[in-house]
């Protein structure tokens, strides 16, 4: 996200999915598609107002494989119908989304209803009587009553927060102070991501940058091995320039990679790429060729161009399985060993025109199973950070939500869900802050650590601050 298009960001959600896109959690292989009992499709989700208005969810609850081509979706009135077009199979655990805006309104005082493709046989149905805010939900999906919940269509229903959690203050010194010289970086400079004594930064006209310490707190630009102005980014093969919105390592450092998050290609920024690339930073030169991408595109839901991947983090093996963290793509407790090679972890990504956060086990080979889905409980997502020291999650929204700080953890469910809200630290203005970074466990000193944003817009020719957090 540019920082223009952010000072006067509408969210512009194409909840494109009438077209076969599925926005599907649950196992890959399935027994065929057959006619399912009534009661194994239920409608999980409903969404009124909003970037995704007129949107109706469909779960199966039951144990195989439905192919619902061809079923009905009306509101209260007869003659307003959506038929669901053919191809769209949902498997077991199964949700997947629709769009039914050209077809029907959904009201204030309205329903949804489900019918089989004879237009007579109904399925299932909810009725309201005021508008979402921003979702109803079924608590817990297919089974349970409907809720004022957070918007999570495509993914489980956030029944445990239900949107309402309460911001606290921020956990650490209320003052900030400026990271960086003056007109260092200009504007669009996005994710960041500390390793010990360097900082890396994504800007999103395609470039990478490695930044070192200034000796003042602060960091500046490493000036050698081609970094001094940063380095130009492109796909593999060399052509394009990523929208480079987040930046991330692995547990093996830079040295095995250094990981980017893109939205789009820059030479065709009307079309989304949502996109994962990993580059060999230990050459020298100006530009950078992706040794790998893993494009996720067909396997979210579409976005606006510029609402796609705005945060990338990396998770290890060893906390997932330690909180018996679930797989989503086999409903079972997650096991590495199923992916063969895929370093160590698993990737999660942030969609900021849902905000929506997946995770991705990103293989070697160049495969990828997205094994979790989960609403940041936010209007958007523009960082997430792993946080090993707290063993917790950040999710980062930007001047759109106020700046709000978000932690998750893997719950007794085996899902992330939202351990405390913060609000931005109380002497910082609202920035268009886009990038967040923690210091490591070595810089805690009488119990607090450094902490880092970078401020897309680069208000006051300053794109970097500082500020504090407790250990």
């Amino acid at each position: 996200m540019t920082a223009s298009t952010g000072r006067r960001r509408r969210r512009e959600l194409a909840l494109s999915l009438v077209a076969g896109s599925a926005l599907a959690v649950g196992a890959v292989t399935a027994a065929p598609a057959h006619a399912a009992p009534a009661d194994d499709v239920r409608i999980n989700e409903v969404v009124t107002t909003g970037d995704v208005d007129d949107s109706i969810e469909l779960y199966n609850k039951g144990a195989a494989t439905i192919d619902v081509s061809g079923w009905i979706l009306k509101d209260d009135k007869d003659d307003s119908t959506y038929k669901i077009p053919s191809g769209a199979t949902m498997a077991p655990g199964a949700f997947r989304a629709f769009d039914v805006h050209g077809a029907f309104g959904l009201g204030s005082g309205d329903k949804a209803r489900l019918y089989l493709a004879d237009g007579k046989t109904l399925v299932d149905s909810f009725t309201w009587s005021k508008h979402s805010d921003p979702s109803w939900s079924r608590c817990p999906d297919g089974t349970g009553a409907f809720k004022a919940a957070a918007l999570t269509l495509g993914a489980p229903d956030d029944c445990g927060s239900g949107g309402t959690t309460t911001p606290v203050a921020w956990p650490g010194g209320s003052s900030v102070t400026t990271a960086d010289a003056s007109d260092v970086f200009g504007e669009d400079l996005s994710g960041l991501y500390q390793e010990g004594g360097v900082m890396w930064g994504a800007q999103n006209s395609g470039k990478l940058w490695r930044l070192v310490r200034d000796g003042s707190g602060g960091w500046t630009p490493d000036s050698g091995g081609g970094w001094a102005s940063g380095r130009t980014l492109r796909f593999p093969g060399g052509s394009g320039t990523p929208d480079s919105e987040g930046v991330t390592l692995t547990g093996a450092g830079s040295a095995g990679g250094v990981f980017v998050g893109s939205e789009r290609n820059g030479d065709a920024s009307g079309t989304s790429r949502l996109s994962v690339l990993k580059y060999d930073v230990s050459g020298t030169g100006s530009t950078l060729t992706a040794a790998k991408e893993w494009n996720l595109t067909a396997d979210l839901p579409a976005v606006g161009s510029n609402l796609g991947v705005e945060a990338i983090t990396w998770v290890p093996d060893t906390y997932l399985t330690g909180a018996s963290f679930k797989d989503a793509s086999t409903n079972a407790v997650y096991d590495p060993a199923h992916y063969g090679a895929h370093g160590g972890g698993v990737f999660f990504v942030g969609v900021e025109g849902t905000g929506m956060v997946h995770g991705y086990v990103l293989q070697d080979s160049g495969a990828f199973t997205r094994v979790a889905s989960l609403s940041s409980g936010m209007s958007g997502v523009m960082e997430l950070q792993w946080e090993p020291q707290a063993s917790r999650l950040w999710a980062v929204c930007d001047d759109t939500c106020d700046g709000q700080h978000r932690t998750l953890r893997v719950g007794t469910a085996g899902v992330f869900v939202t351990t405390a809200v913060h609000n931005r630290p109380g002497g910082m203005p609202d920035y268009n802050n886009e990038g967040f970074s923690l210091a490591g466990a070595d810089e805690c000193v009488a119990g607090t650590k450094p902490v880092y944003w970078s401020d897309d817009s680069n208000d006051g020719g300053h794109a970097l601050r500082r500020g504090t957090i407790t250990c």
